[in-house]
C-alpha cells in the first residue's frame, strides 16, 4: 500500500501548496487595490468639479424661472438641459464612487484574512508563510488602471449623450409644452383642451423613452430572470426599433450563471446589435447562445455590408470609441476571447467565448 506521500495526500504538502497559492492572491488582491485607488481618486476628483459646476447651473435656472418671460423659449430650454446633464453626471460619478469604494472594502478584508493566514502559516516549521514574493508592484499597473478609468469614462459618456438626447430633451419639451399650456387658458377653452392633449402624448412618449432608456442603462430583469430571458425581450425590442430580422437560438439548457458572466452576456449581444442596427445595412441576423459545458459561447452573425476588420479596429482604438473595442476589452480582463470575420459587401460573423466563472 502506497503511503501519504506517495499518493500526494501528506497534509503539510496540502498546506503547503495552500500557502503558495494564498501568496498569489494576496499580491493580486494588492495590486488591484492600488488599481481600484487609482480609479476611486480619479472619479472622486470628478465627483468634487461637477458639483461646482451643478450649483453654477443651479442658480442660472433659478434665475431663469425668477425672470421667464424676459427669456427666449431657446434659452429656457438650455437651460433645463444642462441643469438635467449635469445633476445626471454627478448622479453616475457619486454611483461609481459607492460601487468602486464598496469593491475597495472588499478587497481591503480579503487581503486582511489573507495576511492573517499567512502570518499563522509563517509560525508552522516547515511552511513558507514569510512575505517572499509578496506586495510587489504590479506589472504595468498604470496602464492597467488607465484602461479601467478610459472604459468607464467612455461608457459614462455614452450614458450621458444617450440621456441628453432622449429622456433629457423630452422632459425640457415638456416644461416648454407646459408653459404653453399654462398661457393657452387665456386664449380660450378649445385651444387649453387641444394644448392639454398635445401635453398628454408628449408625456407618453417621454415615459416610453425613460423606460427604453432604464432597461438600456440597467435591466431589472437581468437580476431576476438572469440573462436569456433578458436577451430574448431586448431582441423583440431590437426587432421592434429597427425592423430588422432576429433569429436567436439557445444551446443547451436555460440556467443561471455568476453574475457578471450574465451582464456580459447581455452587454456583448446588445453592443453587438447596436452595430448591426447602426452600421450594417443588414436585413437579417443570427444570434446563437451556447451554454453548454462551462464555456460560455455567442455567435452574432449578420448579412450586411461588412468592414475592413483590421482598419476598423485600428480607427476605434486611436479614437477611443466604443463598440467592438469595448468588448475587446471587457473580455480581455475576463480572460474570454473574441474573434472577427468580415469583409466589405459580405456580412459579418463575431464568435466571442466568455470563460468559467
Amino acid at each position: 500500500m502506497q503511503d501519504s506521500h506517495q499518493q500526494g495526500t501528506d497534509p503539510l504538502d496540502r498546506l503547503a501548496d495552500l500557502v503558495e497559492e494564498s501568496k498569489r492572491i494576496y499580491t493580486e488582491t494588492q495590486n488591484e487595490l492600488q488599481e481600484v485607488d487609482a480609479l476611486l481618486q480619479q472619479t472622486s476628483g470628478e465627483v468634487e468639479k461637477f458639483d461646482q459646476r451643478t450649483v453654477q447651473v443651479a442658480n442660472r435656472l433659478r434665475h431663469i424661472e425668477a425672470n421667464l418671460d424676459s427669456y427666449p423659449r431657446e434659452d429656457i430650454r438650455d437651460a433645463y438641459s444642462a441643469s438635467q446633464a449635469s445633476q445626471l453626471r454627478v448622479v453616475m460619478l457619486r454611483s461609481q464612487v459607492e460601487q468602486v469604494q464598496a469593491k475597495k472594502e472588499s478587497l481591503e478584508r480579503q487581503a486582511e484574512t489573507l495576511r492573517a493566514f499567512l502570518d499563522i502559516a509563517n509560525q508552522i516549521p516547515g511552511l513558507n508563510g514569510s512575505d517572499a514574493g509578496l506586495d510587489r508592484p504590479p506589472v504595468d499597473s498604470d496602464s492597467v488602471a488607465m484602461r479601467i478609468i478610459e472604459a468607464q469614462e467612455g461608457e459614462r459618456q455614452r450614458l450621458a449623450r444617450q440621456m441628453h438626447d432622449g429622456p433629457a430633451q423630452s422632459l425640457t419639451n415638456l416644461m416648454l409644452q407646459a408653459e404653453i399650456v399654462e398661457r393657452s387658458f387665456g386664449q380660450g377653452l378649445e385651444q387649453a383642451r387641444a394644448e392639454l392633449a398635445n401635453l398628454k402624448r408628449a408625456v407618453n412618449a417621454t415615459f416610453e423613452k425613460t423606460m427604453d432608456f432604464i432597461f438600456e442603462l440597467s435591466p431589472m430583469m437581468l437580476d431576476d430572470l438572469g440573462a436569456v430571458p433578458t436577451v430574448r425581450r431586448y431582441i423583440e425590442d431590437f426587432e421592434d426599433k429597427t425592423g430588422l430580422g432576429v433569429a436567436f437560438d439557445l444551446v443547451g439548457e436555460e440556467h443561471r450563471l455568476a453574475p457578471y458572466v450574465e451582464v456580459t452576456i447581455f452587454r456583448v449581444i446588445q453592443e453587438l446589435l447596436r452595430n448591426v442596427g447602426q452600421h450594417a445595412h443588414a436585413s437579417h441576423v443570427q444570434v446563437n447562445l451556447n451554454l453548454q459545458g462551462s464555456t460560455v459561447g455567442i455567435v452574432v452573425e449578420d448579412d450586411g455590408s461588412g468592414f475592413d476588420v483590421e482598419q476598423t479596429l485600428a480607427s476605434a482604438q486611436e479614437r477611443r470609441t466604443l463598440g467592438l473595442a469595448t468588448i475587446q476589452r471587457r473580455l480581455e480582463m475576463l480572460g474570454g476571447d473574441i474573434k472577427l470575420e468580415s469583409s466589405l459587401g459580405r456580412g459579418t460573423k463575431v464568435a466571442i467565448q466568455i470563460p468559467p466563472a
